[in-house]
C-alpha cells in the first residue's frame, strides 16, 4: 500500500473535476465517493442530482468563517492511496476504512480532537483512491499536518497487515525523489519508456563512475548530450548545477532543468565532492590510466572487488557504506562497457542497486580508491566484444560484483535497512542472470578441456579437491561444473602452484552458500588469484606433475598481488 501526499493547491473545484472525470486516458471508471467527514454528502458520481459546485462548496465552507487574510494560500489537501498489482481488490467498505484511518493519522480528522477538518475519498478505480480535504477545521483552525507523510506511511504498514496485503518497507528519507504524475503524462505524450528525471539520474550517475574531477564530471555530462548550467557564487566558487535533456520542453519551449539533489540525494555537486575526499584515480598528469584493454580493466576490477568483499565484514560502518558507493560506480561502467548479452541485465542492476548505495550511514571515501579507479579503468578501457578474453573476463568480474553486492545485502539488512537490502537483493538476480550470460561460453571451453584431460591427471583432480576440501568436495563433483574446476586445477598446476593450498585458501577467504554452482565460483576465484588468463583456450594444460617446482600458496611477488589466493 503507497500512500502519496501531492502538492497543495487552491482548486477545490478542480480538483473534483479530475477525481470524477474520465482521466488523462480514459482509466477512471465508476468514480465515487467511499467515505466523507459526513455521512450525508453529496457523490455526483452515485446520485444525479449531486453536482460538483455542491460538494466543492461544503468542502470549503469552513473557509468562510476565517477572514480572506487569515485563509491558507493553498488550501487544498491531496493523499492517494495505491495498492500493489499483487493485491487483492478491496471493498468500498475497506477502502472506506482505509481512508477514514488515513485522515486520522495525518492529522486532518481526529475524533479525539473534535471538529475535524472536511474531507472526502473518491475511488476510480479497482487498485486505489483519492482524499481531498480542506485545510482548515470547522472550528476555524488549521491542523497540524507536521510529518503528515511520516504518520501516513506508518499507517499503510499497519493496514497491509491486517488487510493482508504486500508489506512493503518503511521508507527512511534517502532514496531518490520519484517522478511527478504531470511528468509521467509527459513521457507518456512524448512517447518515451521513461521520464526525463529518470534519464537524467541515470546520465548523472553514469557520469559521476569513476570521475576524478568536476572538470571531468561536467566533461563527460556534455559529452552525453546533456545541457547544463553551473551556479557560482561571487567569489567564483562552484555552488551547484543543473541539468536537462535538450528535447524536454516546457510550455514556453525551453528545457526543463533539474538539480544533481532533485534526481537523487548523492548527486547534488557537495555529495559528489565527497567522492573526490581521498587520492584521486588518475594518472599521474591528470590523465586517465587506461590498463591495456578491456579485460585486463576487468582483471583489476575483480582483484579490487574480491579486496573490498574480504575487508567489508571487519570494517567500520562509514567505510563499508563507502565500498557499497564505489561498487554501484562499478556497475555503472559495467552496464556502460557490457556486451549485448549482458547489457541488458547489467543496467538493470546498476539502476536497482542506486537505491542500495544510500543509507542513513554516511560514506567515508578513501578507502574505496581501488573501485573507483577500477570503475574508471573500465571506462575508458571501453566496451566489450563479448568473446575470447574479453568475454570471460566479464564473466569474472560479474562473478566477483555478486558477491560484493550479496555482501552488501548481508549488511544493509543486519543494519535493519529494509529497502537497500532489499534492492541489493533484487541487484543480485540481474548479476546471477548477467553471469549466465556472460559464462555459457568461457565455462564450456574450460568444461570441454577438463573432460578431454588424461585419466591420471583428472584423478589426480579428484584426489586434490578431497583433500582442500573434504566438506564439500562431493557436492562439486557432482555438479556440471566439476569439468570446468578441473581443467583450471590443472591450469594453476601448469603454473607451477600447489593447487591443494590454493584451493583451500580460496574456498575459505569468503562464503559460498549464496552461489548456485560452486564449481563456478571456484573457477574464477582460481584464476584470478593464480593469476591464470580467463580465456582457458590461451592456457597450456599439463599432462603430468613435475614439470614445474610446485608453488606454495603464497607464491612469489613478481607473478601479481593476487598470486596464491592472497586478495
Amino acid at each position: 500500500m503507497v500512500p502519496k501526499i501531492h502538492k497543495r493547491g487552491t482548486r477545490t473545484l478542480g480538483l473534483l473535476y479530475y477525481l470524477y472525470g474520465p482521466g488523462k486516458a480514459e482509466e477512471h471508471v465508476d468514480p465515487h465517493l467511499v467515505a466523507s467527514w459526513d455521512h450525508a454528502a453529496p457523490d455526483p458520481g452515485r446520485d444525479p442530482e449531486a453536482t460538483y459546485k455542491q460538494l466543492q462548496q461544503l468542502l470549503d465552507q469552513p473557509l468562510a468563517l476565517l477572514d480572506k487574510n487569515e485563509r491558507p494560500n493553498k488550501h487544498v489537501w491531496h493523499l492517494s492511496v495505491r495498492n500493489g498489482p499483487t493485491d487483492r481488490i478491496l471493498s468500498d467498505q475497506e477502502w472506506g476504512d482505509v481512508a477514514r484511518r488515513m485522515v486520522t493519522a495525518a492529522g486532518i480528522d481526529d475524533s479525539e480532537q473534535g471538529a475535524g477538518c472536511r474531507w472526502v475519498a473518491v475511488r476510480h478505480a479497482d487498485d486505489h483512491i483519492h482524499i481531498l480535504a480542506t485545510l482548515v477545521r470547522e472550528d476555524g483552525y488549521r491542523p497540524n499536518l507536521d510529518f503528515d507523510a511520516v504518520r501516513v506511511q506508518a499507517e499503510a504498514r499497519r493496514l497491509e497487515t491486517e488487510l493482508g496485503l504486500r508489506r512493503l518497507n518503511s521508507g527512511d528519507g534517502t532514496a531518490s525523489k520519484r517522478p511527478t504524475s504531470a511528468e509521467r503524462h509527459k513521457a507518456t505524450r512524448q512517447g518515451r519508456t521513461r521520464t526525463a528525471r529518470e534519464e537524467l539520474r541515470e546520465t548523472v550517475r553514469r557520469a559521476a563512475a569513476g570521475a576524478g574531477s568536476e572538470a571531468e564530471f561536467f566533461a563527460r555530462l556534455a559529452a552525453a548530450g546533456v545541457l547544463v548550467r553551473t551556479r557560482t557564487a561571487p567569489s567564483g566558487d562552484l555552488l551547484g548545477y543543473t541539468v536537462a535533456l535538450a528535447d524536454d520542453l516546457n510550455k514556453d519551449g525551453h528545457p526543463v532543468f533539474y538539480p544533481g539533489s532533485k534526481l537523487a540525494p548523492d548527486l547534488s555537486l557537495p555529495r559528489i565532492r565527497d567522492r573526490w575526499s581521498g587520492p584521486q584515480p588518475t594518472g599521474r598528469t591528470g590523465e586517465p590510466t587506461v590498463p591495456s584493454g578491456p579485460a585486463r580493466a576487468r582483471r583489476r576490477a575483480s582483484a579490487a572487488l574480491w579486496q573490498a568483499v574480504l575487508v567489508m565484514d571487519g570494517a567500520e560502518d562509514a567505510v563499508v557504506a563507502g565500498y557499497i558507493a564505489a561498487a554501484g560506480e562499478i556497475l555503472d561502467a559495467l552496464a556502460q562497457t557490457s556486451a549485448a548479452r549482458t547489457r541488458r541485465e547489467l543496467r538493470e542492476a546498476a539502476a536497482v542497486f542506486e537505491r542500495a548505495t544510500r543509507s542513513h550511514i554516511r560514506a567515508v571515501h578513501g578507502h574505496d580508491r581501488a573501485l573507483r579507479q577500477a570503475a574508471r579503468d573500465l571506462i575508458y578501457s571501453g566496451p566489450v566484444a563479448g568473446r575470447g578474453e574479453d568475454g570471460a573476463m566479464t564473466a569474472m568480474v560479474i562473478d566477483m560484483v555478486f558477491f560484493l553486492v550479496t555482501a552488501a545485502a548481508h549488511w544493509h539488512a543486519r543494519k535493519e535497512h529494509a529497502q537497500q537490502a532489499a534492492a541489493a537483493r533484487l541487484a543480485a538476480g540481474h548479476l546471477r542472470t548477467a553471469y549466465q550470460a556472460a559464462a555459457a561460453q568461457p565455462m564450456g571451453v574450460l568444461a570441454l578441456r577438463g573432460r578431454s584431460l588424461a585419466l591420471p591427471v583428472l584423478h589426480r583432480q579428484r584426489a586434490r579437491l578431497r583433500e582442500a576440501l573434504p566438506h564439500l568436495a562431493e557436492q562439486v563433483l557432482a555438479e556440471p561444473g566439476w569439468a570446468a574446476l578441473a581443467a583450471t586445477l590443472a591450469d594453476a598446476e601448469a603454473a607451477g602452484y600447489d593447487t591443494v593450498a590454493l584451493l583451500a585458501d580460496v574456498a575459505a577467504r569468503r562464503e559460498l552458500a549464496s552461489a548456485e554452482q560452486i564449481s563456478d565460483v571456484l573457477v574464477w576465484r582460481l584464476r584470478q588469484a593464480a593469476d591464470l588468463p580467463a580465456d582457458a583456450q590461451t592456457t597450456p594444460l599439463s599432462h603430468g606433475p613435475g614439470q614445474r617446482p610446485a608453488r606454495a600458496a603464497n607464491g612469489p611477488a613478481e607473478q601479481g598481488p593476487q598470486r596464491g589466493g592472497r586478495r
